[in-house]
């Protein structure tokens, strides 16, 4: 197997790092200028380090979860890892996901680091394509649920992300459609996928068509992979549905934690969650490393709801905190690790076939 490290070339691994932090910055300045800093620090150590401990919880839950389907996937498809290498596997998509524009990072680099297990390249990808398309699923799904379950409150307060909502159900939406027809409608895709790939030949937007369509057979024959593996253990996509919807819960109870540890109440739990469901929907795909900025802006607009404009940014300080930033430092850590580990593994490998030779 011959993957390319995630790291690539490395001045632009450390570009793509120098842009996100700048985006960071930005956003922070943009959202904090002219605030009181003291008075949102003095909130922040004022919360309740308990509920704010159980966030984090919640976010070692949602990564947890995602270990379970990889364990739960590749055993089903006769290669068991133990949960401990799918736990790291599960932070190591955290942290590219949340450095790459639209999270695609993520999955590559974890099917590279999965050649430290002797995972084939096939398997590996159907895990991670099976574990994308039910994520898809469940978070437009989870939104939908929320928005029914909770119509006339989100109707009447969830104002400002009408368009980047419709936007995100569409791309959500048509990346479910394309992947799941691609998986069921083999030869009718393919057939698609030809016509457009010749027409970007003409207009010489491609230049390299047999390569390119031997690469498109690879993937849709991934696909198709999958679509035979589902019919044939169909318990199998429930259980990593089921994970899913735990996995999404974990995470938009991050804020319920935070509303919690500020000592606040009157609006139930169900509310908080059906907001940030619908926000996740709506900043998702965005082409932004970890939603930077969208997420931050979002919250501000829509949690000034539960939290008033004295306590919005403190909460969204420590919301983003435990959910993305903490753990972005933590799967970063995690991920280093893996990478000395898998180079130390690449080393040995390469001594046993000298020594052999």
């Amino acid at each position: 197997m011959n993957q390319r490290s995630p790291l690539g070339d490395k001045k632009k691994f450390a570009l793509n790092l120098t842009l996100f932090g700048a985006l960071i910055a930005l956003t922070f300045v943009v959202l904090l200028w002219g605030s009181d800093l003291p008075a949102l620090w003095a909130v922040i150590r004022r919360a309740n380090p308990l509920y704010l401990l159980l966030g984090l919880l919640c976010m070692f839950a949602f990564v947890s979860c995602e270990a379970c389907n990889t364990h739960l996937v590749l055993g089903s498809l006769g290669k068991k890892l133990s949960f401990g290498h799918c736990l790291q596997s599960a932070f190591v998509g955290f942290y590219f996901s949340s450095i790459t524009p639209s999270a695609t990072g993520g999955q590559p680099a974890q099917v590279y680091y999965m050649q430290r297990d002797k995972v084939p390249l096939s398997l590996a990808s159907l895990n991670f394509l099976l574990i994308t398309v039910c994520y898809q699923a469940v978070m437009l799904g989870y939104g939908g649920a929320m928005f029914l379950l909770q119509r006339d409150f989100v109707s009447q307060n969830v104002k400002g992300i009408g368009i980047l909502l419709v936007y995100g159900i569409a791309v959500n939406g048509l990346c479910i459609v394309g992947i799941t027809c691609a998986m069921f409608s083999h030869k009718l895709v393919r057939r698609f996928c030809y016509f457009v790939l010749r027409l970007l030949c003409r207009l010489r937007l491609c230049k390299h068509f047999e390569e390119t369509a031997a690469r498109l057979d690879s993937q849709l024959e991934q696909y198709r992979e999958g679509a035979a593996h589902i019919r044939r253990h169909p318990t199998v996509l429930l259980r990593v549905l089921l994970y899913t919807v735990a996995q999404l819960t974990a995470l938009y109870l991050v804020p319920v934690c935070v509303y919690k540890a500020l000592g606040l109440s009157g609006y139930s739990a169900l509310q908080i969650l059906a907001v940030q469901a619908l926000l996740t929907v709506a900043v998702s795909s965005l082409p932004l490393p970890g939603a930077v900025g969208a997420q931050e802006g979002g919250f501000v607009t829509l949690f000034r709801l539960f939290f008033g404009a004295e306590l919005v940014l403190p909460a969204m300080l420590m919301s983003r905190g435990i959910s993305f930033y903490a753990f972005l430092l933590i799967s970063g850590g995690v991920s280093m690790a893996v990478h000395i580990q898998f180079l130390k593994h690449r080393q040995q490998q390469r001594a046993e076939v000298k020594a052999g030779g």
